[in-house]
């Protein structure tokens, strides 16, 4: 059974994981909106990957005895302008991410539930992957800098992006 502490964290969590996806769902509506497909395609796969994200911290949570809560989302607000602008948006998301899972981890390791930490693992080393993903994306970004033909590559480069194929785990 989880610790009541660690089950309200999980389900902050859940609701953060939820939100994010929310957020990339309204990037890659915008992009369509510009014409931008590509762009549009890698924030459609990011909005999967939060979802994801999501579901396995739910199964979690039940697996271990606890409920889910489930709490209103808030519209997200998508800045306009450049899509560097928009990638930014989606690193600040990540990085909201990232110091929610730090925050879960020491939650974890407060109350002592050493099933929870050994399970967050995984999302602590996600983490550094999808910041580290849109780094990438944003010095591109920089290098490409007012050029036109550069923005349409790597508009077309993203849009080539696979999903990651989930985990058995993962389809529990």
């Amino acid at each position: 059974m989880l610790p009541q502490k660690l089950a309200a964290a999980i389900n902050r969590q859940i609701h953060q994981e939820l939100q994010s996806a929310y957020h990339y769902l309204a990037m890659a509506a915008h992009f369509q909106n510009e014409g931008l497909d590509g762009f549009a395609r890698w924030m459609e796969l990011q909005h999967g990957e939060e979802m994801q994200h999501a579901m396995r911290l739910f199964r979690y949570v039940h697996r271990r005895g606890g409920q889910v809560h489930l709490s209103g989302l808030e519209a997200p607000q998508i800045r306009q302008g450049k899509p560097m602008v928009v990638f930014q948006q989606a690193l600040e998301t990540e990085k909201a991410n990232t110091a929610a899972i730090h925050e879960l981890y020491a939650i974890a390791n407060e109350v002592k539930d050493y099933a929870t930490v050994s399970h967050l693992k995984w999302f602590l080393d996600e983490q550094v992957e999808e910041e580290d993903s849109i780094e990438q994306i944003l010095a591109h970004f920089r290098i490409a800098g007012d050029d036109a033909s550069a923005l349409l590559l790597l508009n077309r480069q993203l849009g080539e992006r696979q999903p990651e194929e989930e985990t058995e785990e993962e389809e529990e």
